[in-house]
């Protein structure tokens, strides 16, 4: 089952974010799942295509979210994975700044009968937000 547990959270990223397949999204939720993102809860799929992912690729329509290791057992994923992207719109409250930057973080899948039913990422988004406002840039954060 874990491997079919890694083939899941590969296909979440590549589908999601890098083919823009929204579908997806829904179609790979647990109907009850929970999140934790780095701003707050998400509480169903409708809840994540609203509060994280459409802001994310309105402000950074060229993001790219490539995989770099998936470690699966049992019922569990973990994903390291480095993100891309051209800030050319708003994102959380900050205007378009035409800054190419890349972050990395960690996704942890919790999966029921083929679906995620958690899902906590951890990623620096302060670090984010602080170089996208011209400040020094995080450790955590590359300008491109």
């Amino acid at each position: 089952m874990s491997s079919a547990n890694a083939a899941i959270a590969r296909r979440w990223f590549e589908e999601v974010w890098n083919q823009r397949r929204t579908e997806t999204i829904f179609e790979l939720s647990a109907p009850a799942g929970l999140g934790a993102t780095e701003f707050g809860p998400v509480a169903d799929a409708q809840a994540f295509l609203d509060l994280v992912y459409l802001p994310f690729v309105t402000g950074f329509p060229d993001l790219r979210v490539d995989v770099e290791d998936v470690v699966s057992e049992r019922d569990q994923a973990v994903v390291r994975w480095r993100a891309i992207g051209t800030h050319t719109g708003d994102v959380l409250g900050v205007p378009a700044t035409g800054k190419r930057v890349s972050f990395r973080g960690v996704t942890w899948l919790g999966l029921r009968a083929g679906k995620l039913a958690q899902c906590w990422d951890s990623w620096n988004a302060h670090g984010l937000l602080q170089t996208l406002q011209g400040g020094p840039p995080a450790a955590s954060v590359t300008l491109l």
